[in-house]
């Protein structure tokens, strides 16, 4: 699969800032008017987004770890989606992994935009405030690496921005934060559905598109939730902490955070949902009764494919015979991949691409990760007992924008 040049990201990035200007005469095709907050949103929203940081970041660093750890499979997504509004994106709605990093939404979008190479079906995802707003939730406390990426903060008026946009799709995770705060007594049991996905897809009479993650719920596996822990991690910018066999190595070793085991991720594709022909009256009588109603008639019909899904595809969450296979096969690459170098190779390629040096390539070897670890001295607190927390959690805090943050912000719409 062929990369984009310099010259072509340049291009990109301007048909992406004038598409926004092809609808600032406040109307677009569909009559639907546009809110000046709209307009000025689309010229703010992607102020930190670098699609070349984006691309050199996986396909340099993470393109390994990727293939020879979570070791990718997606069902149904053989063709290109098309839209059936072509003026306004596809919405893809997901399941989360419970207590678990968000790797399974890093891993889609990595591999999803990679096959369709970031042209205009590629995908955005809305992500938790929680996530951007707390250094703790960027990886490894990588500055605004989610706004970089391309996260969008999922807000309401961000969600509304995203459906006058014609560079990409948006991707949701309905559930929210609950959804990765759950419990693995709970794994593969869709938590309650936010509305606004619901709300979107009838104002703009846009598909909605399932994605089924299957075997996420294995990247942290047996760990547990606590409502009362939970509402005290809250205060410093963490939606949860797990609970269970990981707990004690958390305490000892603070990179374990970030931890996930080899989960072979599977991304099975739903059927398409039109809620706005479940309408039983007109759209402008709508309550917000009734869109929790057709909430829960999308998270029904979900929850009924992703139970198929995992009879098929969920009963080898790991496959140890493929995952050695593939190590051995590589031999060269395992200090690359393991989880514990992931701390001192993320903040290594950072600290050199945030230096000038846009095509950051890391050779990950024993000796380097060390000379690394001496190079960026935080690295070091990852793998301090106890007392690693000190400075993480100083570090942590000075960048922990949740209390600055407007109120409206703090919570997923």
């Amino acid at each position: 699969m062929s990369r984009l040049t310099n010259s072509e990201l340049i291009r990109k990035m301007n048909e992406m800032q004038q598409n926004q200007a092809d609808i600032a005469t406040g109307q677009d095709s569909d009559n639907v008017q546009t809110s000046t907050e709209i307009l000025e949103n689309l010229k703010n929203k992607d102020k930190q987004f670098n699609l070349h940081f984006a691309r050199a970041i996986t396909n340099n660093l993470f393109k390994p770890i990727n293939d020879l750890w979570f070791r990718p499979k997606y069902v149904g997504f053989e063709k290109p989606l098309v839209r059936n509004n072509p003026k306004r994106p596809l919405i893809f709605a997901s399941n989360h992994s419970g207590m678990a990093f968000p790797w399974d939404a890093i891993v889609f979008g990595y591999n999803y935009n990679e096959k369709v190479n970031y042209d205009k079906t590629s995908i955005r995802a809305l992500s938790s405030p929680m996530l951007s707003f707390s250094k703790f939730m960027n990886p490894f406390q990588l500055e605004e690496l989610w706004h970089r990426v391309g996260a969008v903060d999922a807000t309401f008026q961000n969600f509304e921005t995203m459906m006058y946009q014609e560079d990409a799709h948006v991707l949701i995770y309905p559930e929210g934060v609950p959804g990765i705060g759950k419990g693995f007594d709970k794994k593969y049991q869709l938590q309650t559905f936010r509305t606004s996905f619901v709300k979107m897809s009838v104002k703009y009479k846009t598909e909605i598109h399932p994605v089924h993650t299957i075997n996420a719920e294995y990247i942290d596996p047996y760990t547990y939730s606590s409502k009362t822990v939970n509402k005290w991690v809250n205060k410093v910018g963490i939606p949860f902490l797990p609970l269970g066999p990981i707990t004690l190595l958390l305490l000892l070793q603070p990179w374990v955070f970030y931890i996930a085991f080899p989960a072979q991720l599977t991304f099975v594709k739903g059927k398409a949902l039109r809620p706005w022909e479940w309408l039983e009256k007109p759209e402008s009588e709508l309550t917000n009764e009734d869109f929790t109603q057709l909430a829960e008639k999308v998270r029904t019909r979900m929850q009924a494919e992703m139970n198929e899904a995992v009879k098929q595809y969920g009963q080898k969450p790991y496959d140890w015979g493929n995952l050695l296979k593939g190590l051995l096969k590589n031999w060269k690459l395992i200090p690359h991949v393991l989880p514990l170098s992931w701390p001192i190779s993320f903040i290594e390629f950072d600290r050199r691409y945030q230096n000038g040096e846009i095509d950051v390539k890391l050779k990950v070897t024993p000796l380097r990760l060390l000379y690394w670890m001496i190079r960026n001295p935080l690295s070091f607190a990852f793998f301090i007992p106890i007392l690693g927390y000190i400075p993480l959690a100083i570090n942590g805090y000075r960048g922990n924008k949740i209390s600055k943050a407007p109120a409206h912000h703090r919570v997923v719409k």
